[in-house]
């Protein structure tokens, strides 16, 4: 599970980057979220594990029959391997799923 002062960092470090982006229409890696322009990849390890990605809070629920459970800005969802589902302003993309843990990209949907 994320401790509350990595998701602290996370959070600011999205926002930080997300506030330059307009500016150097560049990317950036922080603290294991890659963002570009108009996405970003993340891993989630651990039941609980979450990150603030595009304005948008992201919470791991876990993995069941291959499928990771997700919240997204507060809207339940779920995507296996390749598979990809839209929430609210986002979609994701599962690009990859374990036991523990889904590899993720948001974009604005």
């Amino acid at each position: 599970m994320a401790s509350t002062s990595t998701t602290r960092r996370i959070a600011a470090a999205l926002t930080t980057g997300a506030l330059l982006l307009p500016l150097s229409a560049c990317s950036f890696t922080a603290n294991g979220v890659s963002c570009s322009t108009s996405s970003c990849t993340v891993t989630l390890t651990g039941a609980g594990a979450e990150a603030d990605i595009l304005g948008t809070t992201l919470t791991f629920g876990g993995v069941q029959d291959g499928r990771a459970s997700l919240s997204v800005g507060g809207t339940e969802v779920s995507c296996g391997e390749g598979e990809a589902v839209t929430a609210g302003p986002l979609e994701v993309e599962c690009s990859g799923v374990t036991d523990d843990s889904v590899e993720l990209t948001a974009s604005v949907g």
